[in-house]
């Protein structure tokens, strides 16, 4: 997880949390101190300035220690305050160690009745187990049992299983990872995403027919999705294409099977140039292996419209006309 740079939807909840809050009763009298520097806090944060923030942050807590979510946006400002890669300097390392101390203290007193709650103490636990990670702290002793903890209190949500999964991968318990990312599909077999996530882990394998059943679930539980056929169809090119050890009869299977993806999106959707433009690709690779001299002739002629087609309805696009995307 990258935390270089907030993400969108902590800049959703430090909106959210701002107005929430401004708005609780619990708030309102004795803690409008803590209020005002959570606010000014917010909006430094938003700047993206997070040394500033850090400090109204720590301003709110001196003036209410038990408004949890206010540790959260103080430890994603020393987070964002370390730079990856710095290991060893005097001058970023402090603040990650403070963002791993800040991260705890969230997930440890925050209340689901405080505004967004339960959200924050779910990304709470994410970047601390992204704090720990290998391209921060690199210290997975620390991050499986926070990621464990995170599956026990949230038992069926499949994020958690993928989140475990990759700390086993980059560790290479790849067995122990594979058994993650199944666990988290099973939770939700007909969710696409997962399908994404499982293709993900077998091609940093390197195991391409598992990441192609994996696609090819990926596009069986969402069968009118062109896009999903479409990447089936990118994944078999790009190996007929690239990889020199293949024999030839499985490049041309790959090819034919590529092709009959394409042939799915573009029966979904006829415009989609993506699927056009490839399948004119692959229609050329195809006729590469052929030698009969008409057969060879059609599939060119088969390329060359399509991929007239897509043309004319990019320039149609960029005309102002409709067509083309999904």
């Amino acid at each position: 997880m990258q935390s270089r740079y907030p993400s969108l939807r902590v800049f959703v909840l430090v909106l959210l949390v701002a107005v929430s809050a401004s708005a609780c009763g619990k708030y309102s009298i004795g803690n409008l101190r803590a209020l005002m520097a959570f606010k000014e806090g917010n909006v430094l944060y938003g700047k993206s300035d997070f040394v500033k923030a850090a400090a109204s942050y720590e301003e709110a807590i001196q003036h209410n220690p038990d408004m949890g979510i206010v540790y959260f946006f103080l430890a994603n400002s020393y987070d964002n305050m370390y730079r990856p890669g710095s290991s060893g300097d005097p001058a970023s390392d402090p603040n990650l160690q403070k963002a791993v101390v800040n991260y705890n203290k969230a997930i440890e007193i925050i209340k689901d009745e405080e505004p967004s709650g339960a959200q924050i103490r779910k990304l709470s636990f994410e970047y601390l187990i992204a704090a720990f990670g290998p391209d921060k702290l690199n210290d997975f002793d620390h991050a499986e049992p926070i990621a464990k903890r995170l599956i026990e209190l949230e038992p069926q949500e499949p994020g958690n299983y993928y989140t475990l999964g990759k700390l086993y991968e980059d560790q290479g318990r790849y067995e122990e990872a594979e058994a993650h990312f199944l666990q988290a599909v099973n939770l939700r077999p007909n969710d696409p995403l997962g399908y994404t996530y499982l293709a993900g882990h077998y091609n940093r394998q390197g195991n391409f027919e598992k990441t192609m059943e994996a696609w090819e679930k990926r596009a069986e539980v969402e069968p009118n999705n062109p896009e999903a056929h479409h990447t089936i169809a990118t994944w078999l090119q790009e190996k007929a294409m690239k990889d020199v050890q293949l024999p030839t009869a499985t490049k041309r299977a790959y090819i034919d099977r590529a092709i009959a993806a394409e042939d799915s999106a573009l029966a979904l959707h006829e415009n989609y140039v993506e699927a056009l433009v490839f399948k004119n690709i692959l229609l050329r690779m195809k006729a590469q292996y052929e030698r009969d001299r008409r057969t060879i002739d059609a599939l060119l002629a088969e390329a060359d419209r399509l991929r007239d087609k897509a043309i004319a309805i990019q320039n149609a696009q960029n005309a102002g006309g409709r067509g083309g995307g999904i």
